[in-house]
């Protein structure tokens, strides 16, 4: 009769009492907790993770635009600099120079007063006196590219 019971309880299979529409087959990959004691599972807002991600995005890509603005102005001043010692030093090698200028020396460009034309000299405005014959028009320096750089005046 012992084997009887036990060849009967081998033939039944296990019944669950629980319901089958209240038993998930995942638990874990459900989207709100699945017994009383699991953590709240909250649905996301999506809105706001969007807005803060635009908020984000829009901040960098500012950021990012006002640094190529700046790089973009300096640039633009080194252009300028360098078209400013472009022009002098056309002025200054069609000018009259009677003598061999030294790079990183300093020079004095006048303007005479009876023609017009233009003269580089080695001596200062202050050197000339009361009665200077030219007209000052800038302090230059030779730089190492041989332009000429504005030290003081304006051409």
């Amino acid at each position: 009769m012992a084997e009887q019971k036990d060849k009967n309880t081998t033939d039944q299979a296990f019944v669950n009492p629980i319901d089958k529409d209240k038993v998930a087959e995942t638990p874990g990959l459900l989207p709100y907790a699945h017994t009383s004691g699991s953590a709240v599972i909250r649905p996301e807002d999506k809105g706001r993770i969007r807005g803060n991600a635009m908020t984000a995005m829009y901040d960098q890509t500012d950021r990012q635009m006002e640094q190529l603005r700046q790089q973009m102005e300096t640039l633009m001043n080194q252009a300028k600099s360098l078209h400013s010692r472009m022009e002098v030093s056309e002025i200054i090698y069609q000018a009259d120079v009677p003598f061999q200028p030294v790079i990183h020396h300093i020079y004095h460009l006048y303007q005479r007063k009876a023609d017009g034309r233009h003269l580089l000299s080695m001596i200062s405005p202050t050197e000339w006196g009361r009665k200077a014959p030219y007209e000052h028009l800038a302090s230059v320096r030779l730089l190492g590219d041989h332009t000429w750089e504005v030290l003081a005046g304006a051409v």
